[in-house]
């Protein structure tokens, strides 16, 4: 059985963090922003609907990695007078995840909406 309670709760957690990430994270504002305006352009073009889910893809899996380096960022901050120099390594790495995913889905959006514009 479903404890509404709980989910409510968890969904309730789950929002706060996202709220807090949007906040404290310019990345993450400007992320977001590039996300709805991509949507956005989509809507308006056109696009095929597997070319929109893709799209989708991209832009949640660049969002997702995104929490996840500032989940980790946090967690790094807490150990950081206890480790050694690994603790920016750990950081960079975890920064150049989401480059990379973003410079994918940038390439990505630039070959779904070539045709479209153009």
């Amino acid at each position: 059985m479903v404890n509404i309670k709980k989910l409510r709760k968890s969904f309730k957690q789950a929002f706060k963090g996202l709220k807090w990430t949007l906040k404290e994270q310019q990345n993450f504002r400007i992320q977001v922003s590039i996300a709805i305006l991509v949507v956005l352009l989509a809507v308006v073009l056109r696009v095929k609907v597997i070319d929109f889910v893709i799209l989708l893809i991209l832009i949640l899996i660049v969002l997702i990695l995104e929490l996840i380096n500032t989940a980790f960022e946090r967690i790094v901050d807490i150990l950081k007078p206890r480790i050694h120099q690994y603790a920016e390594i750990i950081k960079d790495i975890l920064a150049g995840c989401v480059l990379l995913a973003s410079m994918v889905a940038i390439i990505a959006g630039i070959l779904i909406f070539w045709p479209y514009i153009f």
